[in-house]
């Protein structure tokens, strides 16, 4: 079994990343991320691979595009305002059907916002990040040794489906430390990359990577096989925590940071004879809705606890689709709601005094 090693959320992401493969990093600092650009550029020049401090965010995206449309493993992050900037990027990476990964360490906004945690690109990462019809793979880690164990999988995701993939963090999770675990250290199987341009060598015919395409119907039929992808996406890789649901009256949906802060009421809830529970989505898209059906049935209310201003809540309530009440608590512009507070909002769905 290895080691656990005590590591800062930014770093031990960063660290997830080389050990499974990924040698090429473009990025360009911003608070609250800048660690993994840092980490970066201490290891992989010992690794064989390649860190890039490019000139700004739009660069970064436009380097990790070329990198990945050679067939190799590519990265960058950034935090909100800088994903912003990428999102033209992000839309040319997903209209080229290429597997690159972002990581989002979320900051308070709009605008330049602040620097403490937020939750606030949830719409953007699961609905609007860039133009056009796509969708990416988007992974919400609560704990550090998730943001270990969420680099493979987004990977590996992104790869079988040749979607982008994004790691949403946030500012809490990429600068608390606590003790993971690496896998084993074994060769990286990567998956092929037969569409790869990585030069053919007179040995296939040649591979072209791009997304302009001046034929309507051509764009089309391309857009509607990508769908298909999504589709089979929704079906395979929802993925969802379930916390004493078995008996919930009270269901809380919570995601990122904000489900750590919503266990300790829970649990705290529970000691006072209130029968709740919560799902924590894990994947954000595709949003994990057939856990949620699951517990519909048997549960009589729902309380969506997010660092925002309310924007999860939107997919709890086209699941829900009316059939029982969907309340929100939030917090935001880079506030963390405590256990007090949400401990609070359940007593008051309990009909508790608070």
């Amino acid at each position: 079994m290895a080691e656990k090693v005590l590591m800062k959320g930014n770093e031990a992401l960063a660290e997830a990343a080389i050990q499974c493969g990924c040698k090429h990093y473009f990025g360009y600092p911003i608070t609250p991320q800048t660690e993994i650009a840092a980490y970066m550029s201490k290891r992989l020049p010992k690794e064989g691979g390649v860190f890039l401090q490019a000139e700004s965010e739009v660069a970064a995206i436009n380097m990790v595009l070329g990198a990945t449309a050679a067939g190799v493993r590519s990265m960058t992050s950034s935090s909100s305002p800088g994903v912003s900037l990428k999102s033209e990027g992000v839309s040319y990476i997903a209209g080229s059907d290429l597997p690159a990964l972002i990581i989002n360490v979320q900051r308070g906004g709009p605008g330049l916002g602040g620097i403490q945690p937020s939750q606030s690109d949830y719409w953007q990462a699961t609905k609007a990040l860039g133009h056009g019809d796509f969708q990416m793979f988007v992974l919400a880690p609560s704990t550090i040794q998730e943001m270990v164990d969420f680099v493979p999988l987004a990977f590996e995701v992104g790869e079988k489906y040749r979607v982008p993939s994004m790691i949403l963090s946030d500012g809490m999770l990429g600068q608390m430390m606590e003790p993971v675990e690496f896998p084993e250290k074994k060769d990286v199987a990567i998956a092929e990359k037969p569409w790869a341009t990585n030069g053919h060598q007179n040995k296939r015919e040649k591979n072209i990577i791009n997304s302009l395409y001046i034929e309507p119907e051509v764009l089309e039929d391309l857009v509607k096989e990508r769908y298909e992808r999504y589709e089979k996406i929704k079906a395979e890789e929802q993925r969802a925590e379930e916390f004493m649901t078995e008996d919930a009256e009270i269901v809380v949906v919570a995601f990122g940071a904000s489900s750590r802060v919503a266990r300790s009421a829970i649990k705290a809830a529970r000691e006072e004879g209130i029968k709740v529970g919560m799902i924590r989505p894990i994947t954000v898209w595709p949003f994990p809705d057939k856990t949620i059906e699951k517990v519909v049935p048997t549960a009589k209310k729902f309380l969506c606890v997010e660092m925002n201003m309310g924007q999860m809540v939107d997919d709890v309530r086209l699941v829900v689709n009316g059939r029982k009440p969907v309340e929100f608590f939030g917090r935001t512009g880079g506030v963390i709601p405590t256990p007090a507070e949400v401990l609070d909002q359940i007593r008051a769905l309990a009909g508790k005094e608070m």
